[in-house]
């Protein structure tokens, strides 16, 4: 519903546990049919003013729900996530489904297979409700570079959701879709949660299947679930997760079995506070994003963790690595978009020209900055001062952070330096690229990451505290998401 009170203009709506949900449903007490059809309600009253959704598949979800509702009725389990609707960030490939990542250079493009995160998750039991906006090819913070519009944060719609998976984080945190799966490269699912007030992870990298995933950063993407709960966080990333021989980077060992594992309790954990990444001289930091971290940290403290500050000295350097490594590697992937294989076509009087007509309409101006920056980086002369040295920084970053977890089990930080800013407010690039400050170490090197709310800061806007742990160390990563969460409640 949209809620006008104290002068915000607000979408807002009940939030339901996917757990709770799946079981309801499996058990018959409510239909997947009666489930669906409250959120297609709810985006049909909301989504105007949101504009989470790039596509809304309202008859095909309605028909997977009827299998469902056939399946339970004849006393088969259809899954852990049975009838749970679900919402795919625009850039995971749906069978015969547009899949636009938000560009014009691939409006109307239909791929021709599922993705595995999508054909696991159909696998479950789930019902894919629509495909969700985001900045174009994943390049942004915000949500404001779709080629279709910007999406709004629920709880201030003058404000930006956060991004790239800023439609995903929406889509729960209006209460569109109990679960969302968006991607991360820099940050992706962790801004946006942490600014819309949800749980958003990224997994070890590897540990879930980037097998149609449209690759912007190919050394760096991770598909992840943006949730209401961590226990639903959970039980996706165990429905997602596992080996893919598809997926050449894919880890062969199962996923964490972390669903059990998250009553087990905090007592005797170690938990290290970055300094580098929570303290005053963290450009861009709002004091009210600092005092949550503090508070969580305590709070952790007094549930009977050990809690200490730690440094990790590289990690300031983490966001200029980033901004040459991710856009050297998506001016790679991006090359394929030439308008002869797949894709909208600009006319030309030669293959050259159409190419670069083809891009040049395709293209918005962010995916066109970092094509230009990623090939100047990888350029002769060039490579080994920006390329290569950002390379050596990710080297050194992996290194010191592994010492790091030596003495400490998981540590912690904020997952954005601000809460949600106005729409607009943030053109300048640079200024833009800082929202990323906290949440680029853990994709440079691989570690799993997820972000919890905690609290509010300014304006009364949602603050995420973010837990990073090892690698393949989702068990105490979770333990620990999940003792922030009881504690915020």
């Amino acid at each position: 519903m949209s809620d006008k009170a104290n002068g915000e203009n607000r979408v807002t709506r009940p939030q339901s546990s996917a757990v709770d949900l799946a079981a309801s449903i499996r058990n018959g007490s409510v239909s997947a049919v009666e489930v669906l059809s409250q959120y297609l309600d709810a985006i049909d009253a909301g989504d105007s003013e949101v504009r989470a959704f790039n596509t809304v598949l309202a008859e095909n979800a309605l028909q997977d729900a009827t299998k469902i509702d056939e399946q339970v009725a004849a006393g088969n389990d259809p899954g852990p996530l049975a009838g749970v609707p679900v919402a795919l960030k625009d850039n995971l490939c749906t069978n015969a489904i547009p899949t636009t990542c938000s560009s014009r250079v691939l409006e109307r493009w239909k791929p021709p297979y599922d993705a595995t995160v999508v054909t696991r998750l159909k696998q479950a039991g789930a019902i894919i409700v629509g495909k969700t906006n985001l900045d174009e090819f994943a390049m942004g913070s915000s949500t404001e570079n779709s080629a279709f519009g910007p999406t709004r944060n629920p709880h201030n719609l003058e404000r930006v959701p956060g991004g790239s998976s800023g439609g995903s984080a929406a889509a729960v945190a209006a209460g569109f879709a109990p679960v969302a799966l968006g991607s991360d490269t820099g940050g992706s699912i962790r801004q946006p949660a942490a600014l819309c007030g949800v749980v958003g992870l990224k997994p070890t990298y590897g540990g879930v299947s980037r097998y149609g995933l449209i690759a912007f950063a190919s050394s760096l993407d991770q598909v992840g679930p943006l949730t209401n709960t961590v226990g639903d966080s959970a039980l996706v990333y165990e429905v997602i997760g596992g080996h893919d021989r598809r997926d050449s980077t894919s880890i062969p060992e199962p996923p964490q079995p972390v669903v059990r594992c998250l009553e087990q309790g905090i007592e005797g954990m170690k938990v290290g506070v970055v300094a580098e990444l929570s303290g005053s001289s963290l450009e861009g930091v709002e004091p009210e994003v600092l005092a949550r971290t503090r508070e969580a940290a305590d709070a952790l403290a007094a549930a009977g963790a050990k809690v200490e500050t730690v440094s990790v000295p590289s990690s300031v350097a983490g966001l200029s690595a980033y901004y040459m490594i991710a856009p050297a590697e998506a001016s790679s992937n991006l090359a394929r978009y030439d308008g002869v294989r797949y894709g909208q076509r600009q006319p030309g009087p030669n293959t050259a020209a159409m190419m670069a007509a083809t891009r040049t309409a395709g293209f918005g101006d962010e995916v066109k900055r970092r094509i230009m920056l990623g090939t100047y980086a990888l350029s002769a002369g060039y490579w080994d001062a920006f390329y290569g040295q950002a390379q050596k920084v990710r080297t050194l970053m992996i290194n010191q952070f592994d010492e790091v977890y030596q003495d400490f089990d998981v540590l912690l930080s904020p997952s954005s330096p601000c809460v949600a800013f106005p729409l607009g407010a943030k053109a300048d690039p640079m200024t833009m690229y800082i929202n990323d400050v906290c949440t680029v170490p853990s994709n440079l090197t691989g570690h799993p990451a997820i972000s919890v709310p905690f609290g509010t800061g300014r304006d009364g806007l949602p603050v995420g505290v973010q837990v990073m742990g090892p690698l393949l160390g989702e068990i105490p990563m979770f333990r620990v998401a999940r003792a922030l969460e009881e504690i915020a409640r």
